[in-house]
Parts: C-alpha cells; structure tokens; sequence
C-alpha cells in the first residue's frame, strides 16, 4: 500500500505532467546467489518537454494543467526526478546518494554508456543535478514537511503543504472541468471531495 505523502507526490507530479513509479526497489546480489533490498526509491518521475499542452482542434481533452514554477520542469530537456519523501524533514538519506544506488536508477530509464553513468552519478552525488548530452535532466529532489536540516545540502526540496496548495489551486481555478474527474487516485481523490463539501457541490 502506497504511503499517504507518497501518494501526495506522485498525483502532484501527475499534475505537472510526470510519468512516476513509486517504492521501486534496489536489490544487490550477495556472493552465496541470494538477492536482498539496499533500498527502495520513494519515486521516480519522468516527464517530457512541452507535457500536458493539447492540441486546440480536439475537444476531447482533459483539464490543462500548467506545470508548478516551485518544481521547474525543464522546457527543452527530458526530466528525470529522483525523489524522496518524508513527513517530516526534507534530508535525503545515506542510500538516496550513494554511488551504486544512483547508478540502478539511472539504469531504469535506459542503458548508458558506463563512462556517462559514472559522470552522471557524480554530478548527482556533489550538485543534486546532472544532465546528459542527449537532452536529459536528472535531479535528486526531497518532499518533507520543513526544510532541510542541512542548510548547505545541494538537493532540491518541496514542502508538501506546498503540493496540497498547487494542486487545490488548481482544482478550484478550473472546477468545471475538474468536478467531472472521477479519480482512483487516493490523493487526488480526497482534494476533489474537499473542494465539492467546500462548495455544497453534487
């Protein structure tokens, strides 16, 4: 069962235009053939330049959302988000930057050139953010509660009230459309029901 914040993230991410896979696991093999977990990522997010514009002559579109200026996505590159989730601070931990966990991720949105991967994984490790010459973005990003802990840490972070807000924003500033979702998502369907009691909305 996904993790209520996890949850939070991922439809937030969902609104900005983001492909996600959530509590994907990292799994070393030991010398005796057996697997075990190093850890798993919160989640990771995809997302391609230009996602969620609609062409004009369809009239069978959803809500167009525009994507959050707190989260940045990129206008010209393929943006890969490498993120955690906490409900209290936003302090990435020790397995988030290690060299051999980064190196799986990467792994899963494509083969790379192992020379790449490892010029990848050190940007990560000492900026936060590293770029591919083929027009890739990646970024280690943090949700929590309060800020880091670490004032000087690299990685980016969103508070999740910030999320809460954007995305009730949203929902109210095009409620016409939005009060015809009818939404699986628990996140995403919890805002629709607190924005219809809100309106005396049937």
């Amino acid at each position: 069962m996904v993790d209520t914040a996890v949850a939070l993230v991922q439809s937030y991410l969902y609104m900005n235009g983001y492909f996600t896979v959530t509590e994907y696991p990292i799994l070393e093999l030991l010398e005796t053939g057996e697997y075990r977990i190093i850890t798993d990522v919160d989640v990771l997010a995809l997302r391609f330049p230009g996602a969620g514009r609609v062409d004009p002559r369809d009239t069978r579109t959803g809500i167009v959302v525009p994507p959050d200026p707190e989260l940045g996505p990129s206008t010209s590159q393929i943006d890969v988000i490498i993120a955690e989730v906490k409900e209290g601070r936003a302090d990435l931990n020790r397995n988030a930057k290690d060299p051999d966990v980064l190196r799986a991720v990467l792994h899963r949105f494509g083969d790379m050139d192992p020379a790449m991967l490892d010029q990848l994984v050190d940007q990560l490790q000492h900026d936060g953010e590293a770029s591919h010459p083929a027009g890739l973005r990646a970024r280690l990003l943090c949700f929590g509660s309060r800020p880091p802990k670490d004032k000087t840490a690299r990685h980016q972070y969103l508070l999740l009230g910030h999320l809460s807000s954007f995305m009730r924003e949203r929902l109210s500033s095009q409620w016409e459309a939005a009060r015809a979702i009818q939404s699986k998502d628990p996140a995403l369907s919890f805002l629709l029901m607190l924005e219809k009691a809100a309106r005396g909305d049937v």
